[in-house]
């Protein structure tokens, strides 16, 4: 054997992976991964810039601004459910392959939080901005204010307003964050998160979706992850950041995903039914993988061979 075949058996020997070796980062082409149905449409937006080179920044951002946009799509951006003020309040980050960060939280009134999100990461000191300062931030950025609150979502809140019971439950609208990573054909790795919120919820409740480490991590040496379902327990496990973590350790993609899910499963044994978590994630040489909680979490696989909806294995079956 040579140098080099011997190392790369050493690193698989040892548990770690070998992300020098044979696989090299941007050997297998772009891929994109998105959470849920919607994340189709969001894989073939971001597609749009990887096919021809594209930076995978730019792609996922890109992704992530067309869910946003869609007044049908309720858990996101314009057209999202109101909290229980009927304030339409929304969260999102985006992460590069460098640690550059990018968040907001309760914002209003700005129909693409995933861009405010990179403008913080490019135009200021601070990685996070929320409520009135960060409105504040988007207008002196050129984003325009704007009734995000349809007529439709208006309707939904004045009717439960009437009983005003807060009983989230899983795989439902809700919980839909749009949660999209890829990596280009350079081999560099990105991510954003972007999402309503749980339907009203308390005002100034803010989710995993904003937080890095949380709802999304990326490390351009290792791979990277994001998250969707009740933000309160994927906080609690800070769980893209272990996703990510156990990826360095040598777990596939699939693995670390199944193992995260697990953390939340022994530690909430008790209210199973209540709750919905799910995690996709992308290695530094292409491998990808997603699990969740509960049946019924889809998510979305594009790369040079198409674009495919697949349902993610799950704990709670």
């Amino acid at each position: 054997m040579n140098r080099r075949i011997f190392l790369q058996k050493s690193a698989f020997s040892a548990g770690v992976l070998p992300l020098a070796g044979s696989l090299m980062a941007g050997e297998l082409g772009p891929l994109v991964l998105s959470t849920w149905n919607f994340g189709l449409q969001a894989n073939a937006e971001a597609w749009k810039l990887l096919s021809k080179g594209g930076y995978a920044l730019d792609a996922v951002e890109a992704g992530a601004r067309l869910v946003e946009a869609d007044p049908n799509e309720r858990s996101v951006g314009y057209g999202g459910r109101p909290d229980r003020d009927g304030r339409v309040t929304l969260d999102a980050c985006v992460m590069n392959e460098n640690l550059g960060i990018g968040s907001v939280a309760a914002l209003e009134f700005i129909k693409h939080p995933v861009s405010v999100a990179r403008a913080v990461m490019e135009h200021t000191p601070h990685v996070m901005l929320v409520g009135d300062g960060a409105l504040q931030f988007a207008l002196s950025r050129g984003f325009q204010k704007e009734n995000l609150l349809t007529p439709e979502s208006e309707a939904e809140w004045k009717e439960w307003l009437k009983k005003s019971e807060y009983k989230p439950k899983v795989n439902i609208e809700n919980h839909d964050t749009i949660g999209i990573i890829a990596i280009d054909a350079a081999g560099r790795l990105s991510g954003a998160c972007t999402t309503s919120g749980m339907a009203f919820k308390m005002h100034g409740r803010v989710g995993d979706s904003p937080i890095i480490g949380a709802g999304l991590y990326v490390d351009g040496e290792i791979g990277a992850a994001t998250a969707t379902g009740h933000g309160e327990e994927v906080i609690r496990i800070a769980g893209c950041h272990l996703v990510v973590e156990l990826m360095r350790q040598g777990r596939t993609a699939q693995e670390a995903c199944e193992e995260a899910v697990e953390r939340v499963y022994k530690r909430q044994k008790h209210r199973l039914k209540e709750i919905q978590v799910g995690f996709i994630a992308i290695r530094r040489d292409g491998n990808h993988g997603a699990f969740a909680l509960q049946s019924g979490f889809t998510y979305a696989v594009h790369s040079g061979q198409g674009n495919v909806l697949k349902a993610a294995g799950s704990r709670v079956l």
